[in-house]
């Protein structure tokens, strides 16, 4: 069975002049600059024949069902892409071309009117959208429920909170009759539990056979969703494959091959972190590390006086801010209590991290503190990339390497059972 590609751009690429107005890229624009021309003297900008080019030379097919996840530094041209192919502005090069309706959630609020209420905008949607009235109102009880708006869906939308905005768009995008779903960082914004309903609902979409178009900085979340990605750096492709090949490619570009960080030292400080060093079994200062091998954590620390219940903490955590391990000093004390640091001085304090790890980016911090006050935090103290291979598991991200035993049951045969009656036995 040969599956249609919905979505298609051949050499796509988009141009923005600076300091040069070249006309409106969307009605809003256009009725907002017709608006302050008649409210103020026109003035041309100066030229300076500047150019940006948020996308150039950007060629995708994406099949009915698939997934692709986006990612990219700021600025590497990923938003552009999704306004592209949603429709809101035109390429400058290139053609986009896409096969069905489009839900597309691309800012938050984007497509509400702020006088209207949640109710009034959910058939705003849906009408924009192609879809007709007795459609929305069939599923509007499935969209409050998915949003937890209920509350409020008969008031104005312009006095809801940027997470309820965000949930009642995302409600009303993932329950249209939509062929393509684009998503920009809908994760963003929400809780934890709203954040795991919205990546149910993208799954879901997908299984359903329409396509999904996810752009997000949380790696975790495009390597659960996405079969395929795409890396977008200064507005080229950089790579497009498999999710978990291009995930760990971005992060070993974006992870600096160092291990060692010097922080300023903070003289007035009862404690201070001066240093932190990432290194392997072997000794070497290294960020990259490969997965399976232990990695060595030294810190380095000053205090300057004595200071009661002192202690310290390295955890490390997923991009997206899962934390994965948190292993304190006061753990290594039956009682809880530290006494190692009870006294002014110099100390280099060392930490053995097992090799649980799966391949991926881990940021690393480091607290120092009292159970009453916190004295030192550094987040992100040091970026640690494990290099290795996922196994075709790229959504586990611990390996405990357990030792696995098989025996053979004995079985008596001779074991006199007794026999099964029926139900007809008991009439």
């Amino acid at each position: 069975m040969v599956t249609a590609n919905v979505i298609e751009t051949e050499g796509v690429g988009k141009r923005y002049r600076l300091g040069r107005a070249v006309g409106p890229d969307s009605l809003r624009e256009a009725l907002g600059n017709g608006l302050r021309g008649a409210l103020r003297p026109r003035r041309e900008p100066a030229d300076d024949g500047r150019e940006l080019w948020a996308l150039r030379d950007v060629s995708l097919t994406v099949p009915e069902g698939a997934t692709l996840g986006i990612v990219g530094r700021n600025g590497a041209g990923k938003s552009t892409l999704l306004k592209i192919l949603s429709r809101i502005t035109e390429p400058t090069e290139g053609r986009s071309r896409i096969r069905g309706k489009v839900g597309s959630l691309l800012e938050v609020g984007t497509g509400f009117h702020p006088e209207l209420t949640g109710r009034e905008n959910i058939f705003l949607n849906g009408a924009v959208l192609g879809m007709p009235r007795s459609v929305v109102a069939r599923r509007l009880d499935e969209i409050v429920e998915f949003s937890g708006v209920a509350r409020f869906l008969d008031t104005p939308v312009k006095r809801y909170s940027s997470g309820m905005y965000l949930r009642l768009a995302f409600a009303v995008a993932a329950h249209i009759d939509a062929d393509v779903l684009l998503v920009d960082e809908v994760l963003a914004v929400g809780d934890a539990e709203f954040q795991r309903r919205c990546l149910g609902a993208m799954e879901g979409f997908g299984r359903s056979g329409r396509a999904v178009v996810f752009v997000s900085h949380n790696l975790d979340a495009v390597t659960r969703l996405c079969s395929t990605a795409l890396w977008l750096d200064a507005g080229r492709v950089r790579s497009l494959g498999p999710t978990a090949q291009v995930v760990d490619a971005y992060l070993t570009d974006a992870t600096p091959d160092t291990g060692a960080r010097v922080f300023a030292d903070d003289l007035s400080a009862a404690v201070a972190l001066t240093s932190l060093r990432l290194r392997s079994a072997t000794g070497a200062a290294t960020g990259r590390i490969r997965s399976g091998d232990a990695v060595v954590v030294d810190v380095a620390v000053v205090v300057r006086g004595i200071v009661p219940g002192l202690d310290l903490a390295v955890s490390v955590e997923t991009p997206g801010g899962t934390r994965l391990l948190d292993e304190s000093l006061s753990d290594t004390s039956p009682a809880g209590t530290v006494d190692l640091l009870n006294a002014p001085g110099h100390y280099t304090i060392s930490l053995t991290l097992p090799p649980l790890l799966m391949p991926g980016e881990y940021p690393v911090n480091v607290w120092m503190g009292t159970p009453y006050e916190t004295l030192v935090w550094e987040h992100s103290a040091a970026r640690l990339l494990l290099e290795g291979s996922h196994q075709d598991r790229p959504d586990r991200l611990i390996s405990s390497q357990g030792a696995w035993t098989v025996a053979a049951s004995e079985h008596d045969h001779e074991q006199k059972q007794e026999p099964v009656r029926k139900a007809t036995d008991r009439l």
